[in-house]
């Protein structure tokens, strides 16, 4: 009985991990897929200009329960604190989003952190299948230093501290 429930729990987590994997496109120290921003006034932002910058990349949307948990920290915790410091940017990325609704979305629950829509999921795609909510920190050689899936309080804290390890 044993043997057979240590076999089940092992492939459980194997599963689990190879679907995590499946959906997951980049990693760890892969280089960060590039993408534009159309801004609202038809100016375009692009990751590759922001080389040299530590980059914090969160794709959320607002259905969703984690998310919605996580972000009241990454504004709290990460940008009110990193926002004046001209080596960090944070982008909150809205899959499945327009305009209209990160912007009703960001004025609905009084957030400051900069957010951008998604809409067709151009940028998701080259990052990820599924799964959000999603965070990936490029360093400023435009690697991936982290990639994470969903949120955890332990998890966000200590990829708060890797960001500060990479702006210093």
């Amino acid at each position: 009985m044993k043997k057979l429930t240590i076999l089940v729990l092992l492939a459980f987590f194997a599963i689990t991990t190879f679907a995590q994997d499946e959906f997951t496109l980049v990693k760890e120290g892969d280089t960060a897929p590039d993408f534009s921003i159309t801004m609202q006034d038809g100016s375009v932002k692009k990751l590759s200009d922001l080389k040299g910058k530590v980059v914090w990349i969160n794709f959320f949307a607002n259905w969703c329960p984690p998310c919605r948990k996580e972000l009241p920290h990454l504004e709290k915790e990460v940008y009110q604190k990193l926002k004046a410091n001209e080596n960090f940017e944070v982008l909150v990325i809205g899959r499945e989003h327009d305009w209209e609704t990160v912007n009703k979305f960001k004025a609905e629950n009084n957030y400051t952190l900069p957010f951008y829509p998604d809409a067709e999921r151009d940028i998701f795609s080259k990052y990820a299948k599924q799964n959000i909510p999603r965070n990936f920190i490029i360093d400023k050689d435009g690697k991936i230093a982290v990639a994470s899936i969903g949120f955890k309080e332990d998890e966000f804290n200590k990829i708060i501290e890797k960001v500060h390890e990479l702006i210093n």
